[in-house]
């Protein structure tokens, strides 16, 4: 194999030697080989494709969290999401486009007085927890409010109450305006009293994705291998990373994406509360028009991506919910399923 210095590499791919560190640390594009002694870093040409299509990506705005998932994806399905995030880019943009207008008219005398609040935005939801077909106890838990929409699935002894007790504690978060310091503490807590229920090994332990609504903003804490969904402007785009040993080979290239689920190892978690790592956290902007899903791994390791596009495009959130459930359980419902399904609609 004949590898080129990192000097080289970057001048054919047209990045920076600090670019390609960055995202050689983010798992992102990592070198071929590395010089034991110097640290030095040197690149397979092959994987000049992957590099030129990261700068692209990057040249779209595109977060490099989600660079990263629309890279382990096969070439139809990376399409896909790279439609789906344009879609969402321009959505947002004409949003924005709008304010801008209507601030100038504003200003310059020619609109509408300003009002005096800002338009907001409420949520119709529905929700769906079942045991599945072939566990003997249901540690998923869903819930979904004006204000908080949460999955979570817990594991080992007082799994059940690791997950109700991690979304519990999310409820406790002032949601005027969601912050993500006042996340980060109700986190620290659900872990502290994880951490504490009784029991020896394997200790109790939960995932959890999360949305803390507000107005238009949406706060979002996630750890583990529950994943949320958005379905803008009729594409459908996964905006969290799984904490997983097997997305870890995936993300590093050791395993082949279409391979993940059938890995020994698929479950076994990286993160979790109760146990390691912290969760993520970010915000996001709501459209009037979105509809979220939230869902264990029950859901998605069942139900393909493209199949979980078609149920969720529906008239109600109950519907959806009606029909992902009757796909789990037509694909053999090994697992529990926990659900939520939220549409934005004017308040």
């Amino acid at each position: 194999m004949r590898l080129v210095t990192i000097g080289a590499f970057a001048r054919a791919a047209r990045l920076s030697p600090k670019a390609l560190r960055l995202y050689d640390e983010l798992g992102l594009l990592p070198p071929a080989a590395v010089d034991a002694d110097t640290g030095y870093r040197y690149y397979d040409p092959a994987q000049l494709d992957r590099a030129r299509l990261v700068a692209w990506l990057r040249r779209l705005d595109m977060p490099l969290a989600r660079i990263r998932s629309v890279c382990s994806l096969p070439a139809a399905e990376a399409a896909a999401a790279i439609a789906t995030f344009m879609a969402e880019a321009e959505a947002e943009l004409a949003a924005r486009s709008r304010l801008a207008t209507f601030l100038t008219d504003y200003l310059t005398g020619k609109g509408a007085p300003m009002p005096d609040t800002n338009p907001t935005l409420g949520l119709r939801f529905a929700t769906g927890c079942e045991i599945g077909k072939v566990r003997e106890t249901n540690q998923d838990f869903a819930y979904a409010a004006s204000t908080l929409l949460a999955v979570a699935d817990g594991a080992g002894p007082h799994g059940a109450e690791a997950s109700t007790l991690a979304v519990n504690t999310l409820r406790t978060v002032p949601t005027a305006e969601p912050s993500l310091e006042a996340l980060t503490t109700a986190l620290h807590d659900a872990d502290e009293a994880i951490r504490a229920l009784p029991g020896g090994e394997p200790r109790p332990i939960t995932t959890l994705t999360a949305l803390i609504w507000s107005g238009t903003r949406i706060a979002v804490a996630h750890i583990g291998d529950t994943r949320a969904y958005l379905l803008r402007s009729g594409h459908l785009s996964r905006f969290t990373d799984d904490h997983s040993y097997a997305q870890h080979l995936v993300d590093t290239g050791d395993l082949p994406p279409g391979d993940l689920l059938n890995h020994p190892q698929r479950a076994l978690l990286m993160r979790a509360l109760g146990s390691s790592g912290e969760a993520d956290l970010s915000l996001r902007t709501a459209l009037p028009g979105d509809r979220y899903l939230l869902c264990t791994d029950g859901l998605w390791t069942t139900v393909p991506h493209p199949d979980l596009h078609t149920h969720l495009r529906t008239d109600s959130p109950q519907q959806a919910i009606d029909n992902l459930m009757s796909a789990a359980h037509e694909a053999g419902a090994p697992d529990n399923i926990a659900c939520v399904v939220a549409d934005v609609v004017p308040a």
